[in-house]
């Protein structure tokens, strides 16, 4: 007999480690952060776009979801349209994604990439898009497809 434990005694002493050891490392994301931050359809919407892209101009990014949430073609957003959704992105969703480190923003060129947190986010989006929201998830993927 060898000093090493088998596999079924090493999970023994795993199941009876202490509760800090088995929690997950603090560099991933919980999964209410991850909620918190697909909870608004702008916010999914951005999302979207980041499954086809990791880099955009916040203009795009407005424009893109005010045809989305407008049904329209991007060239046919008014300017109203992509003022209003450029508002509230750049004021309350953009810096909410940030501070929960799923995208970056650079305040100087006004462009969002994704960060460290958002693989989990987008992985997340993709396993539950259909019951948050199965027409916004058909309509984002439909425009992807094309």
């Amino acid at each position: 007999m060898t000093d090493k434990p088998d596999s079924d005694e090493e999970l023994i002493s795993d199941a009876s480690a202490s509760p800090d050891t088995q929690l997950p490392p603090r560099d991933i994301l919980d999964i209410e952060p991850v909620y918190e931050a697909l909870g608004h359809s702008r916010r999914r919407y951005l999302c979207y776009t980041l499954l086809e892209d990791t880099e955009w101009s916040l203009t795009d990014l407005a424009t893109k979801i005010a045809a989305w949430e407008n049904d329209v073609p991007e060239h046919a957003v008014t300017e109203d349209q992509r003022e209003e959704v450029y508002v509230s992105l750049y004021h309350a969703h953009v810096p909410k994604l940030v501070d929960e480190g799923v995208i970056t923003f650079d305040d100087v060129t006004e462009t969002i990439t994704t960060a460290e947190h958002a693989q989990q986010v987008l992985t997340a989006l993709e396993g539950i898009g259909a019951s948050l929201d199965s027409n916004q998830e058909q309509h984002a993927r439909g425009d992807m497809d094309e």
